[in-house]
């Protein structure tokens, strides 16, 4: 029998070397150690703070600048459904009338619900005659009933899933959440779509067997957490149910997300955070921590630094590169959620919350000279971050 140095067999060593990785791992698990309380605040100190970020009066016009001019421009045009017949060739103002601009429908989407959230929440806003003229122009009964009608067609069934579906969820539930009679109504124009989307995704989630874990737009975390805001704040205790459940299926005995490995030279979405940013909406205070603990690297760890600068961004002005630009804003507003939803106490919170900043700043800058094919869609990105979107139900 072959012997180690201590002179105990081999044979024993394995399965007790097992036994107290495991019993580490489990310790690792229950909360960050005093060696990572004192790596969070070395790394506190490494981190240059660029200060709070806020949404001020030239910003959110800015940003309505943006939202305004691309919902009306159909051209040029990406669209992502399927032809069947030369006979179904339409430009995308007659298929989707009102979603047919910036660029692709769930860019138009996002860009409505961009437009709405500031309408909503800025006071004084110096293009709010223009937003509620547009919105009140696209958001009509008959127009939203041939989106529904188009999206309802068997050609349909995955156009915009889940990305595009996930937020016509949160457009919904900012119009619906709002006292403003007029948000009330477009509301309702927009409720069969809703409850027609709703309904595929809850089919959709009980038929997907693992979630998709990209960086873009497939990406399941990222959609469930826009439909689980939308379904507890208006009250659809239904999809509320089903997506929480499938977030436990799916996401609950993770551990160990390869953060080092991110991000990809296209992303717009962390996968490791978009599935944090959702588990911590199912997951409640120490059961959220024990679970970010085991399932995110130790801010001492070599795999977290890919989390502490922001993307490389080369050319900005190339509309998939320029996916780095978003990654930016959704790295932040991640890491903020993340970080209000760890106990008081928890060492990672300051960490979270520089870092957060650190990326929100990255992306405002960078988004500047992004070109068309940035200015089509990060302003929503940008609004999201900075109305504190996903922190809270709408109002």
């Amino acid at each position: 029998m072959r012997y180690l140095d201590d002179r105990r067999p081999a044979a024993l060593l394995v399965p007790l070397a097992l036994l107290a990785a495991l019993a580490c791992s489990r310790q690792a698990a229950e909360r960050p150690d005093v060696d990572e309380a004192m790596a969070a605040r070395k790394l506190m100190l490494e981190l240059s703070d660029p200060g709070p970020f806020d949404l001020d009066a030239a910003g959110a016009s800015r940003f309505a600048a943006l939202s305004l001019a691309c919902t009306e421009r159909a051209w040029p045009n990406k669209p992502s459904h399927v032809y069947e017949a030369e006979a179904e060739l339409r430009p995308p103002a007659e298929l989707t009338p009102a979603f047919f601009g910036c660029f692709d429908w769930h860019s138009a989407v996002h860009g409505h619900w961009a437009m709405a959230r500031l309408l909503g929440r800025v006071e004084g806003l110096r293009e709010a005659d223009a937003i509620r003229a547009r919105l009140d122009a696209h958001l009509t009964p008959e127009r939203l009933a041939r989106e529904r009608d188009f999206l309802a067609l068997e050609r349909s069934l995955t156009f915009e899933r889940p990305y595009g579906w996930g937020w016509l969820f949160r457009l919904h539930a900012e119009l619906a959440s709002h006292p403003d009679p007029d948000f009330k109504r477009w509301a309702a124009a927009a409720r069969p779509l809703y409850d027609l989307l709703a309904a595929r995704f809850r089919d959709y989630l009980s038929r997907l067997s693992a979630p998709v874990r990209a960086g873009t737009h497939p990406n399941t975390a990222f959609a469930m957490s826009h439909a689980l805001d939308a379904a507890r704040s208006t009250g659809d205790e239904e999809l509320a149910r089903a997506v929480a459940q499938r977030a436990r299926d799916f996401f609950l005995a993770d551990r160990s997300c390869p953060l080092g490995y991110e991000p990809s030279g296209e992303d717009f979405i962390s996968p490791c955070l978009a599935e944090a940013d959702l588990m911590r909406r199912v997951l409640a205070g120490e059961d959220f921590a024990r679970w970010l603990s085991g399932f995110l690297p130790a801010v001492s760890s070599p795999a977290f630094g890919s989390l502490t600068r922001p993307p490389e961004v080369r050319d900005r002005t190339d509309p998939r590169i320029g996916h780095l630009i978003g990654l930016d804003f959704h790295r932040a507003w991640c890491l903020r959620g993340i970080a209000r939803a760890l106990p008081a106490s928890d060492p990672r919170r300051p960490v979270f919350e520089r870092l957060a900043r650190i990326h929100a700043a990255a992306g405002l800058e960078q988004m500047e000279g992004s070109g068309y094919g940035g200015e089509h869609w990060l302003a929503s990105f940008a609004i999201y971050l900075l109305t504190d979107a996903g922190l809270r139900p709408a109002l």
